[in-house]
């Protein structure tokens, strides 16, 4: 009778152990897919501000033909940001592309009819609303990367995070003082 016993203590703790480890890795499941599905939305947007700077940069070569220098740096930048392949890669590129949309819309001011162009004001309204849109899915995945990170890192979570290779995930973020802020829209 007394092995009877230590064998169903045995398999009690083993049931336990096994069902600790298995609600551990499903919540570390469910913390790698909010943060793969907050990324999907903020790939969405910059996909929506990528599609929108070629009819922008169109418009202003109207109005601007001279200022080729600052549409090349836009274009390049909107390329670069189109190719990045991380996180990482991907903030620096956005930190990059915004600065060469406030140099447009800089341009905006020392041309009053591209100022006044309709095309170019839907289109300067459309960007601002995708930046904000942006830096609400920024602020978001941010906090689902803060709580996959938790998760992995603490104790006793990180043990079956190591077991089952769950690695940290990257933050959004903006690293450049000046594109912390966003573009100033002027009418």
């Amino acid at each position: 009778m007394p092995g009877l016993i230590f064998i169903i203590i045995v398999l009690v703790v083993l049931v336990i152990i096994i069902g600790w480890f298995i609600g551990i890795y499903n919540q570390l499941v469910q913390l790698r897919n909010r943060v793969d599905t907050q990324w999907a939305q903020i790939d969405v947007e910059l996909k929506r501000r990528y599609d929108l700077i070629p009819n922008l940069v169109e418009t202003v070569k109207g109005y601007a033909a001279h200022e080729k220098e600052t549409l090349d740096r836009v274009i390049k930048a909107r390329q670069i940001a189109v190719d990045a392949k991380n996180v990482p890669d991907q903030g620096a590129a956005e930190n990059m592309l915004t600065g060469a949309l406030r140099s447009i819309f800089a341009l905006a001011e020392a041309y009053p009819d591209l100022k006044a162009n309709q095309n170019f004001l839907q289109l300067q309204g459309e960007l601002s609303e995708i930046e904000n849109i942006v830096a609400t899915a920024r602020s978001a995945y941010n906090e689902a990367v803060l709580q996959h990170n938790n998760m992995v890192q603490m104790f006793p979570s990180s043990i079956v995070a190591g077991m089952s290779g769950f690695g940290l995930k990257e933050l959004f973020e903006v690293t450049d003082p000046e594109v912390r802020e966003a573009p100033k829209v002027k009418f």
